[in-house]
């Protein structure tokens, strides 16, 4: 795996979320490695959600989340070239009640940037990522994943849906997941593509993407909507956002002629426009009964959300 012969320090990198345990950083000697980054999953006795959300279909919820990242980084991951890049799996153990997945440590390979907020030539970095990622895995049977992704899945949030007071998002809720589920044209949605989860390069000329707990398939305007929505506030969503679609497929047009030549690039980018507000309102639906005073919760994702309910409720 390394070749290490011991640990010299660790340094926590992140708690994981609700208390499952932690993400850290592992300093060796003696090995072809001077770091690895490890995710050491151990499941509570009791969960401890931030927001309240401790049900029992929470917790199976998260217990599948690592176990299909697992499959993803020893099945997929290999499939990402550079346009998409990932950390390299070194190797998992599972004993018990816990999962100790191994990672190339993205600092040492020249990613070592977090930056909070980003600007136009770094947004166009991070779409460039998901174009290629997308491309990459069109059309393919995301085996051992989350049949569908995110982890806002409506299938996998029934509570968040009983939460949600705006009566007509929530009887339009089943017809907005089937309308993203019938998509022709699916790929793997790496189903949490926030800002955090971009780690650049020292120059913030590129970038490589972490945390697939919840990859899968699905439209990729699921992935494209909740990263915009990450990194900008409400007026820059609202004034870039059709320079924001241009710019991601664009990219996705150049990837998909140089991954899948055979697919029909005009039909996918002209039904994944049209499913753009769909993913939107579909993440809206999720948060306004997860967290009805989020910051995120504003009124251009109202506007968007009330325009795709009246038109699939007429």
């Amino acid at each position: 795996m390394t070749g290490a012969e011991r640990v010299t320090s660790t340094d926590l990198i992140q708690e994981l979320w609700s208390g499952y345990g932690k993400i850290l950083r592992v300093h060796l000697s003696g090995g072809n490695r001077e770091s690895v980054v490890v995710k050491y999953v151990e499941i509570p006795s009791s969960a401890n959600h931030p927001r309240g959300w401790n049900s029992s279909i929470s917790h199976e919820r998260k217990l599948k989340s690592y176990q299909i990242e697992i499959r993803w980084y020893l099945d997929w991951s290999s499939g990402c070239e550079a346009g998409c890049q990932v950390p390299q799996c070194l190797g998992f153990e599972s004993v018990d009640d816990e999962i100790f997945l191994i990672l190339e440590d993205l600092d040492a390979a020249g990613f070592p940037e977090r930056p909070r907020s980003i600007g136009w030539q770094e947004i166009e970095i991070c779409l460039g990522w998901l174009a290629h990622f997308h491309a990459r895995f069109m059309n393919t049977e995301p085996a051992g994943l989350w049949p569908v992704g995110t982890y806002w899945h409506l299938e996998t949030r029934p509570d968040e849906l009983k939460a949600l007071d705006d009566l007509p998002l929530r009887e339009a809720a089943a017809a907005i997941d089937h309308r993203l589920s019938a998509a022709e044209n699916r790929t793997f949605v790496h189903g949490d593509a926030k800002l955090a989860n971009f780690c650049f390069s020292k120059n913030l000329d590129s970038v490589a993407v972490v945390d697939f707990q919840y990859v899968g398939g699905g439209c990729g305007m699921k992935d494209v909507a909740y990263f915009i929505g990450s990194c900008l506030d409400e007026a820059s969503c609202a004034e870039k956002e059709a320079e924001l679609l241009d710019c991601y497929f664009r990219q996705l047009d150049t990837a998909l002629k140089q991954i899948q030549p055979n697919i029909d690039r005009d039909a996918v980018i002209e039904e994944w426009r049209e499913l753009f507000p769909v993913a939107w309102t579909d993440f809206h639906r999720f948060l306004k009964g997860w967290c009805p005073g989020h910051w995120k919760i504003n009124s251009y994702s109202e506007q968007v959300a009330r325009a795709v309910v009246e038109k699939l409720n007429p």
